[in-house]
C-alpha cells in the first residue's frame, strides 16, 4: 500500500553538515501549515487506494506548537484514506522533547518516532551545531515511553574528524543502551555547498579516510548484531518486526506522495518533486498552482531505480521482480553487468535475488553505476 511523506522544512538553526532543503523563516510556520492542507486538497487523487505509512519529516517537525501538529494530522486523515494501523513516523530533535511535546504526541496517531541524536559527545555534537547535549536524548526517550510510543529510532553518525574507534564504540554503546526498537547509522558525508565542505576545503577539518570509515562501520554491524538488531538495509539496523515500513516501501518500488516545499512524489510512472523554496511554495499553493518539476520513467530509468534502491536492503534486487516487470533482457542485462562484481566477491546471487556483500557494501555506489543503463 502507498505512502505519505510531508516535508516540514523550518529549523531553528542549521546543521553545518545538512545537505537537505531547510529554512529558518519561522515567521512563516502557519502560512505553510495552511498550504500543505490545501496541496492535500489539490493531490488527493495522485494515489488511489488505502496508505499504509505517514512519515513527517524535515527540518524540524518537532518545531511545530501543538495547534499546528493537530491541525496537520487532522487533515492528513481528512482527505487520506490511511489505514487504522498505519505507521505513523514523525521526526524529532531531543531537545523538543518536552513534557508537554509528550503528551501532545500521546494526542495524536503518532506510533514511531525518529530522532536525530548523531552522537552522545557534546564536543562533536558542537562541531555539527546541533540545539542538543548528550543527556537528552536519554531524556527524551523516557518521555516518549511515557507518552505510549513503543516504536523509536535514533540516528547516529560517525567519521567525525578526528573521532577514534573507541569514541564510536562508546556512541554505539550508548544507543544499544537505550533500548530502542531502531537505529540508522551513517558515515559523515561532505555535502556540496555546506559548511561543513567549507571547513575541510579550507583544511580547518580533516576526514578520517576511508580505511577507518569501513573499520568504524565494522564495529557498528558487529555491535549491534550481538544486540540482536537486524541488518536490513545499509544503513538501518532494526529489532525484529521494527524496520521502518516506510523507508521500506521507498526501497520496494511502492508508490508514495511527497507534499510540502522539496518533497518528492512517484506513481510507478513518474517522479515529482516540489520547489525547494518555501515562499515560492506557499505563494503557488495559495493561488492553486503545484509548483513541481516531472520526470516520465521509461524501462530503463525504472531498471536503474530498482538497482539504487533494491540493492541497498538485505535482500537485494527481486531477479524474477525484474524480469516481470521489466521483461527477460532487463534480467539477463542486470546478470551479465554483474558477473565481474559476483566472481570479485562484492555481489553474490542465488539465482533468485542478487545481494552486495560486506566487502561490495563499501563500493556500492561504484557497483550500482556499473549495473545501471546508462
Amino acid at each position: 500500500m502507498p505512502g505519505i511523506y510531508i516535508h516540514i522544512p523550518f529549523c531553528r538553526s542549521r546543521c553545518i553538515y545538512c545537505g537537505f532543503y531547510s529554512t529558518t523563516l519561522l515567521g512563516l510556520r502557519q502560512q505553510y501549515i495552511k498550504a500543505l492542507c490545501k496541496e492535500m486538497q489539490l493531490r488527493k487523487d495522485y494515489i488511489h487506494g488505502t496508505f499504509n505509512t505517514v512519515y513527517i519529516g524535515g527540518g524540524t517537525p518537532s518545531i511545530l506548537d501543538a495547534d499546528e501538529l493537530e491541525t496537520l494530522y487532522q487533515y492528513i486523515y481528512k482527505v487520506f484514506p490511511v489505514s487504522p494501523n498505519a505507521e505513523v513516523t514523525m521526526e524529532c530533535n531531543p531537545d523538543d522533547v518536552t513534557p508537554d511535546f509528550a503528551e501532545t504526541v500521546s494526542r495524536l496517531p503518532v506510533n514511531r518516532i525518529s530522532m536525530g541524536a548523531q552522537t552522545f559527545s557534546n564536543k562533536r555534537l558542537s562541531l555539527l551545531r546541533r540545539r542538543h547535549d548528550a543527556d537528552d536524548v536519554s531524556r527524551a526517550v523516557n518521555l516518549l515511553r511515557e507518552a505510549g510510543i513503543k516504536n523509536i529510532s535514533i540516528d547516529l553518525m560517525f567519521g567525525f574528524p578526528g573521532e577514534t574507534l573507541a569514541e564510536w564504540a562508546s556512541d554505539i554503546e550508548e544507543a544499544v543502551a537505550l533500548g530502542v526498537e531502531h537505529i540508522s547509522a551513517y558515515s559523515l558525508m561532505y555535502e556540496e555547498g555546506t559548511p561543513l565542505t567549507a571547513l575541510l576545503e579550507q583544511g580547518v577539518v580533516e576526514d578520517v579516510g576511508d580505511e577507518m570509515y569501513r573499520t568504524m562501520y565494522d564495529t557498528l554491524v558487529a555491535r549491534l548484531g550481538k544486540a540482536g538488531y537486524e541488518h536490513y538495509e545499509i544503513s538501518n539496523f532494526a529489532r525484529n518486526g521494527f524496520r521502518s515500513q516506510h523507508n521500506s516501501s521507498y526501497w520496494r518500488q511502492v508508490p508514495y506522495i511527497g507534499l510540502g516545499a522539496a518533497a518528492h512524489s512517484f506513481d510507478l510512472k513518474s517522479r515529482q518533486w516540489n520547489i525547494s523554496d518555501v515562499r515560492k511554495y506557499i505563494s503557488a499553493i495559495t493561488d492553486g498552482v503545484i509548483p513541481f518539476e516531472r520526470e516520465t520513467l521509461n524501462t530503463d530509468t525504472t531498471f536503474n531505480d530498482i538497482i539504487t534502491t533494491s540493492l541497498r536492503t538485505c535482500e537485494g534486487i527481486d531477479l524474477e521482480y525484474v524480469e516481470n516487470a521489466l521483461g527477460k533482457e532487463y534480467k539477463n542485462t542486470l546478470l551479465e553487468n554483474a558477473a565481474q562484481h559476483v566472481r570479485n566477491g562484492l555481489l553474490t546471487s542465488d539465482g533468485k535475488y542478487l545481494r552486495l556483500t560486506r566487502d561490495g557494501v563499501f563500493i556500492s555506489d561504484m557497483i550500482m553505476s556499473d549495473l545501471m543503463i546508462a
